[in-house]
């Protein structure tokens, strides 16, 4: 495999990284997934304007948008994949055994990884532990990741892909890794900004396409929901069958069935949205 680092491609199996890295020591870093399909990239100015927004709410500077896009670019020419998940990594670079930063500038990291296809339909669970919707990192896609590494494993134990958290003052907030929407009345709605989640890519393209509503929800809202998706770059737009011990039968159901049908035509109508 060929990544991006330090400049231009280099061999994975060579490619180093300091062990002083403060992504590493500190998980100070920002990154994003990218979708991509037949080597096109998806939603890709998108994703490096939230990179842009995610490293000024860290305090990193500013990415160089150019030699984003020569990374990008380059990365997926030198790895051809039916279906992709490309990872671009930017950390504080070479700093402290401690949180302030060192003076070297940031590391900048591109990978490409295949990936096969996501089923139709997935469960998921909800977790004890909350999002904090007024955290300094709250809304920023950082590399800080570990909440996610313990909840993902929790849900894996009881077989589902997902687990969904509430934040701090009961509200449905996100997974570790999509959004959520639920269906209540024939209506969509997905958790705002505010509650603490991420303002997702697929999620804000579903939301503009299906019109749904940003809607402040109880984390019960899970047990009376008529359904459930999540969405992700990954994921693209997925039923939820069964939350916790409860089984939503028939999904996807209608209105997630045709969530999931306007997805799929808008975004092989237009890969750059």
């Amino acid at each position: 495999m060929k990544i991006w680092l330090g400049g231009g491609l280099q061999d994975s199996e060579s490619a180093r990284v300091s062990v002083f890295d403060h992504g590493l020591t500190v998980g100070d870093g920002i990154f994003e997934t990218v979708k991509t399909t037949d080597g096109r990239t998806f939603a890709l100015t998108r994703h490096l304007d939230r990179l842009a927004r995610s490293a000024s709410g860290l305090g990193l500077p500013e990415p160089d948008r150019d030699e984003l896009l020569r990374a990008c670019a380059a990365v997926v020419d030198a790895n051809p994949v039916p279906l992709g998940r490309l990872r671009i990594t930017y950390t504080g670079g070479h700093g402290p055994l401690g949180s302030d930063r060192g003076e070297q500038g940031p590391t900048l990291v591109v990978a490409l990884a295949e990936s096969g296809p996501r089923p139709d339909s997935t469960a998921v669970i909800t977790v004890p532990w909350t999002r904090n919707e007024r955290g300094a990192l709250t809304g920023l896609k950082t590399t800080s990741y570990a909440e996610n590494v313990v909840a993902l494993a929790r849900a894996r134990e009881q077989g589902a892909s997902e687990a969904l958290f509430a934040n701090t003052v009961g509200q449905l907030c996100e997974g570790t890794g999509s959004n959520v929407f639920v269906v209540l009345d024939g209506e969509i709605h997905t958790p705002p900004v505010a509650s603490g989640c991420l303002a997702g890519i697929t999620r804000a393209l579903t939301a503009e396409w299906t019109g749904a509503k940003e809607t402040d929800l109880p984390l019960d809202v899970l047990e009376r929901a008529e359904e459930v998706f999540l969405t992700s770059s990954l994921r693209d737009v997925q039923a939820v069958h069964r939350v916790d011990g409860r089984e939503l039968p028939g999904a996807a159901g209608p209105v997630t069935a045709k969530a999931m049908r306007i997805f799929t035509e808008r975004a092989a109508d237009d890969l750059d949205p």
